[in-house]
């Protein structure tokens, strides 16, 4: 899941780099406003996966074959139901990202001609999270591994061959992603069919079973929604307020985002291992199993934190200058450098811990730690330091993503003491 989860920030170099090519601040700025708009979309939906993951390994671990499937086919009607809700939405969401964003007439046509294109990725992108999610819960982390992997290589080949070689610029990319989150769709569902055999599983789907149960879930899904709300909010907060103070503090804050996508899915390549490891000692009731891999986690995670901090100081600013060659957008990306340098450091227990959580189906403690960390550390702080301008914004994600960590491990903590882990 490491390997894999570090092909996606890959992707998202590789994104910047050919854009960040193309001459003009507004390209960049462009396609990072549309990629936040859809980010933001899909991670809202991100409790597809992370609901999926908790429910499947805690079935896995009692050995509850029919949960295994149920939980499945609910699954994935509700991820087409959201992914057709959001097509049907495009319109009025584009009319928000002008109203809110208040970026250049030149920025928002390339946020729009984005936006348009990726938006139909949504049911195979859900489809995906869903499915990645079954095969974390049955602790077939090859799957995953595989998926990701060729998601991210067919987006990159394809990403170089429409934006270089056809000169479609913003569009080649969105076409580019789309083309992969449908090649990785049919590559999933075979996946998961090997899988069906292997485990002596058979589907047998039922709709209109399913309909009646898909409040039930929906309202077992709403905290982990409300929690993916908020961390969207904060993200999303960055680009728009970004992209009110200038296009090329946008563009530079779009080429800094790339050092936390490398932070922040290596970190989750472990948590995924936790999630599914916690979740399936969850599911066996066998307490001191899930310590153990959480000490397991948190080590790693420390590991991989001082390895990136050391790789930022030594070695960002040359990243940064691979990624763009537009002088203006270089020269503030280097400017605020710094905070990305101890991001590691600062966001490492937020990563881990989300995972440890999401194994012990604990979603309200992460809705709640979520809400003070964004009230709290990412909002709180942005008002007492809104005078800083860009740099404000900065201090503002560092403390968000250093309470969130705080305030889990603090709930740990207190589940441990009261022997609540499994309950």
């Amino acid at each position: 899941m490491i390997l894999s989860n570090i092909t996606v920030p890959l992707l998202g170099l590789v994104d910047t780099a050919v854009i960040g090519h193309l001459g003009s601040a507004h390209y960049l700025a462009g396609i990072a406003l549309g990629a936040t708009v859809i980010s933001m979309l899909f991670w809202l939906a991100g409790f597809l996966r992370m609901s999926t993951t908790g429910l499947i390994a805690s079935a896995f671990g009692a050995q509850d074959h029919t949960e295994l499937v149920t939980a499945l086919q609910k699954s994935v009607f509700l991820a087409l139901l959201v992914a057709s809700l959001l097509i049907a939405l495009q319109s009025p969401i584009a009319i928000l990202i002008a109203k809110l964003s208040n970026a250049s007439q030149q920025t928002l046509e390339q946020a729009y001609a984005y936006f348009h294109i990726r938006i139909y990725s949504a049911p195979a992108a859900l489809t995906n999270l869903v499915l990645l999610g079954w095969m974390l819960g049955v602790q077939y982390g090859r799957g995953p591994f595989l998926l990701v992997l060729l998601t991210n290589v067919v987006n990159i080949v394809l990403d170089i061959f429409f934006v270089v070689g056809l000169n479609m610029e913003v569009k080649g990319a969105a076409l580019a992603s789309v083309i992969a989150d449908y090649t990785a769709l049919v590559f999933a569902v075979w996946l998961v069919s090997r899988l069906f055999g292997k485990l002596n599983l058979t589907w047998r789907w039922s709709m209109p079973a399913h309909l009646l149960q898909i409040g039930a879930l929906l309202r077992l899904n709403g905290d982990i929604f409300l929690r993916s709300l908020m961390l969207q909010l904060c993200f999303s907060f960055m680009t728009f307020y970004g992209a009110r103070i200038g296009d090329v503090v946008l563009a530079a804050n779009a080429v800094l985002m790339n050092f936390l996508l490398l932070i922040s899915f290596a970190m989750d390549g472990i948590a995924y291992a936790a999630e599914a490891k916690v979740g399936g000692a969850r599911g066996a009731k066998k307490e001191a199993d899930v310590r153990m891999w959480v000490d397991i986690s948190v080590r790693w995670g420390v590991i991989f934190a001082c390895v990136y901090a050391l790789v930022f100081m030594l070695g960002g600013a040359q990243v940064i200058r691979l990624l763009t060659d537009v002088p203006s957008v270089n020269n503030m990306a280097v400017q605020y450098l710094p905070w990305l340098i101890v991001m590691p450091l600062l966001a490492m227990a937020c990563f881990i811990f989300d995972g440890v959580f999401v194994g012990l189906m604990r979603a309200k403690d992460m809705r709640n730690t979520m809400i003070i960390s964004a009230l709290g550390g990412f909002f709180g702080v942005f008002i007492l330091t809104q005078s800083w301008g860009n740099h404000g914004l900065w201090a503002a994600m560092s403390t968000f993503m250093a309470m969130r960590g705080i305030t889990l491990v603090v709930r740990y903590r207190q589940l441990v003491k009261a022997h609540q882990l499994l309950r």
